[in-house]
């Protein structure tokens, strides 16, 4: 597919994404957004979704917490509000709090499986009839790490093994309603998750070790370039694709 194809594709098309006002979901909101989309860009705090939207016109940040009780509602009804419709849902916000088995706290798991899975799935459902109405594409974002051993990090790495278990069954379930479900499946990428995590700079270069140690391109990943896999697993041109997990990690999966 070409540029401009893709373009054309994209066009008067309505995305949210959320998570988006850093790393994956900010780099995904202003593919689409380049691509011609309307980008609703979801988000807990509003200056980094302005950053997002900075220099964008086509996006429009929606401050709003998925994990509260009305978040998902509140939602797809502003998304309703906004443009009448939704093409494309991008479930990629997410959280991490390591610790090993014998340290865990429930609040630390509780808040990962409330933002990593329970969130995906009430949003997902409360903006499923627009995105029957539209054909649309729901696509999920998990961690290819997820599918290996990840000690110290296993809360986090159970919960995107679970949206993958999700992201196929429900790409059987909505196949006659006309809606596509797909995922990414990231590994070691430039975001600020570890600084989110509150990791010191010292163990944040120990995990980059650990992570270039097991990428086979030898190199940390670019948001842009999961945002690349993002906006074409959505497009119109991949019509044909659903229940698919795309590893984008470096080969890190197979390694």
């Amino acid at each position: 597919m070409t540029a401009m194809d893709t373009t054309a594709s994209q066009s008067a098309r309505v995305v949210a994404v959320t998570g988006a006002g850093t790393g994956i979901g900010r780099a995904a909101a202003r593919a689409f957004a380049v691509e011609g989309a309307h980008v609703v860009a979801i988000g807990r705090r509003g200056e980094p979704l302005r950053q997002t939207a900075a220099g964008h016109g086509r996006i429009t940040p929606l401050p709003a917490d998925i994990t509260a009780e009305d978040g998902p509602e509140r939602i797809a009804r502003s998304v309703t509000e906004l443009f009448g419709r939704l093409d494309v849902l991008v479930n990629n916000a997410g959280i991490v709090h390591g610790g090993v088995l014998g340290r865990l706290t429930p609040q630390q798991i509780a808040a990962q499986v409330a933002t990593n899975l329970v969130a995906p799935i009430l949003v997902t459902q409360a903006a499923l009839p627009l995105l029957e109405a539209s054909g649309g594409v729901v696509v999920n974002v998990s961690t290819s790490v997820g599918q290996r051993a990840w000690p110290g990090n296993s809360v986090y790495a159970a919960t995107k093994a679970a949206l993958e278990l999700l992201t196929r069954s429900w790409a059987v379930e909505l196949a006659p309603r006309g809606v596509r479900v797909v995922a990414v499946a990231p590994g070691a990428i430039d975001t600020p998750i570890g600084e989110h995590q509150g990791l010191t700079p010292e163990r944040m270069a120990a995990v980059r070790e650990w992570q270039l140690a097991h990428t086979p391109l030898g190199r940390i990943g670019r948001p842009e370039e999961v945002a690349w896999a993002i906006t074409q697993l959505a497009a119109p041109a991949a019509s044909f694709v659903t229940g698919v997990v795309l590893p984008v990690d470096g080969g890190a999966v197979v390694a």
